[in-house]
């Protein structure tokens, strides 16, 4: 033993582990078994009973374990994913609320600076202001405290549209009031005639992505898109309402939703469905306090849609207050101080729209550029009604809609100049102030009455659409703006204007009393042939 213990223990082990495989499996060769023992591998055949599909039962059992244990773990990893994947959504869309980014306001805080050499006019003094802020900040509408309201949750139990001609600030009031508390609660969405596109707009400004990014392919789930942007936008909306819920519970104000735009729905029945299906939304989260809706709108129609709401009225500014403007928009723009009288010039030329006067006031010549976009409006106005004598029956629809449109618009001059002839000989008389002609409004005329005047109740909508008139919650048809009237004005003071209108409409009625008439044509018929037509009305009378 003692001799046997001494002895190398590496080689007796290995030479006696070869011959005792050997004897066990002669089916291993002598080289495969030695190369084994040198390497210190364990034998190529196990001993033990057989294992796998062909031991028998225990291999069937491990089969159908194994098997079974897989479908546990995806099945359990697949319910895992999903109770995640819907609070991450959730998580998502109450990061698009929260205060800082969003992509409307970071947009419109992302303007162009003015270049660094520009120095203000040392004479402009009578004015202090920050020259790197919006003018806004000095001139606040009467609007805007309404709007910062609603921005800030104050307003419950309602839901909003702004309504107001293109360009007189409703969007520049609400950015401004969402930069002032930083966006917090606050989304903002451009409506878009293609809903597919709105549908990707909405889904931006909620931060949600429609289960577009969601990896449950493997459980053949159906395409999310499959049934269309309607189904999809309802989707996003049950989604806004667990949000807002919660939102609402812990911080007791209500979320703010801003569809900006919603006159560019189509008008039809894919853009009222589509109206309707906010406007059912916005009334439950209104009636619940979780949720505020403000819409804003250039044109009529979608006011005469959603008749349940509050309008908020946005007009264009008064004389007085576009001069005040027109003044701090000039020299926030760096420009030279203009004479009181060009302002007040360039104020009755384009009115106080504060799209035009932006443009105005950044030209180096005010009066001059007012009169460059008064030349354009007109000659844009012409190619849009412009009237052709003598058309031919393929545009006569056109002709028809042109010349109804001139009829509206005549009228409006028309009503003008008699408005200003009243106040003059007012003053004449001592009865009022000569500063009256200076705010003398656009004329009106009731919705009923421009029916009347038109014939064709049908083209106000279109005229609408092209920001030809503008049409308020009264029910009160105005020009669109004052380059509009004065467009308008020169048009109708042309010479000939009148005979023009009537004989484009007497050729329209006689293209349609062409339409009307049927010709008879008979053939074979020599000289002295007689046709007989009889036309009987409950009795025969010959012809």
């Amino acid at each position: 033993m003692e001799a046997l213990a001494a002895a190398p223990s590496g080689s007796r082990c290995r030479s006696t582990y070869t011959r005792r495989v050997m004897r066990r499996d002669g089916g291993l060769t002598r080289a495969k078994v030695q190369t084994e023992a040198v390497h210190g591998e364990l034998p190529s055949t196990p001993t033990g009973p057989a294992t796998g599909f062909g031991g028998g039962a225990n291999g069937v059992r491990d089969a159908v374990l194994t098997t079974v244990f897989g479908v546990i773990v995806l099945f359990t990893g697949g319910i895992v994913y999903m109770a995640w994947y819907k609070d991450n959504v959730l998580r998502k869309i109450e990061q698009a609320f929260a205060a800082g980014y969003d992509p409307a306001l970071e947009l419109a805080k992302n303007a162009i600076k003015r270049p660094e050499d520009a120095a203000p006019d040392p004479t402009n003094e009578e004015l202090e202001w920050d020259l790197e802020g919006p003018w806004t900040q000095h001139l606040r509408r009467e609007e805007q405290n309404l709007i910062d309201r609603i921005i800030q949750g104050k307003e419950v139990g309602h839901y909003f549209i702004l309504l107001g001609p293109k360009g007189t600030g409703k969007t520049t009031m609400v950015l401004d009031a969402m930069q002032a508390v930083q966006a917090e609660g606050v989304a903002m969405c451009d409506a878009h005639p293609d809903l597919e596109v709105f549908r990707l707009r909405l889904g931006k400004a909620l931060n949600y992505e429609y289960n577009e990014d969601t990896q449950t392919g493997l459980f053949q789930r159906r395409d999310p898109r499959e049934g269309g942007p309607a189904l999809d936008i309802e989707r996003a909306l049950n989604k806004l309402e667990k949000v807002a819920l919660t939102h609402a519970k812990n911080t007791g104000k209500p979320l703010i939703l801003v569809l900006n735009n919603v006159h560019y729905f189509n008008h039809d029945d894919d853009g009222r469905n589509m109206l309707l299906q906010f406007q059912q939304r916005a009334e439950a989260w209104a009636a619940s306090g979780i949720l505020t809706m403000v819409f804003s709108s250039d044109d009529f129609w979608p006011f005469f849609v959603m008749r349940k709401h509050s309008v908020v009225s946005v007009y264009d500014l008064s004389a007085q207050d576009a001069q005040t403007a027109a003044r701090r928009m000039r020299l926030n723009a760096r420009r030279q101080k203009v004479d009181p009288d060009v302002l007040t010039e360039v104020v009755k030329t384009v009115g106080g729209r504060l799209t035009y006067l932006g443009r105005v006031c950044k030209a180096p010549d005010m009066l001059k550029h007012a009169k460059h976009l008064l030349a354009v409006e007109k000659a844009w106005l012409q190619s849009q009604i412009g009237l052709i004598p003598d058309c031919d029956d393929d545009v006569m629809d056109e002709q028809k809609w042109s010349s109804c449109s001139w009829l509206l618009l005549r009228e409006f001059v028309r009503r003008h100049e008699k408005e200003v002839e009243r106040i003059r000989e007012a003053v004449a008389r001592g009865e009022a102030d000569a500063e009256e002609l200076k705010g003398i409004p656009l004329p009106q005329i009731p919705y009923y009455e421009c029916r009347q005047i038109m014939t064709r109740p049908d083209f106000m909508d279109e005229l609408d659409r092209k920001n030809i008139i503008a049409i308020d919650i009264h029910h009160d048809v105005t020009p669109d703006s004052w380059l509009i009237l004065h467009a308008a004005e020169e048009v109708v003071g042309e010479d000939g204007f009148d005979d023009l209108l009537d004989s484009v409409r007497g050729r329209v009625d006689e293209i349609e009393s062409l339409h009307r008439t049927r010709e008879l044509t008979f053939k074979d018929v020599d000289a002295g042939d007689r046709i007989r037509l009889t036309v009987d009305k409950g009795g025969a009378r010959v012809v």
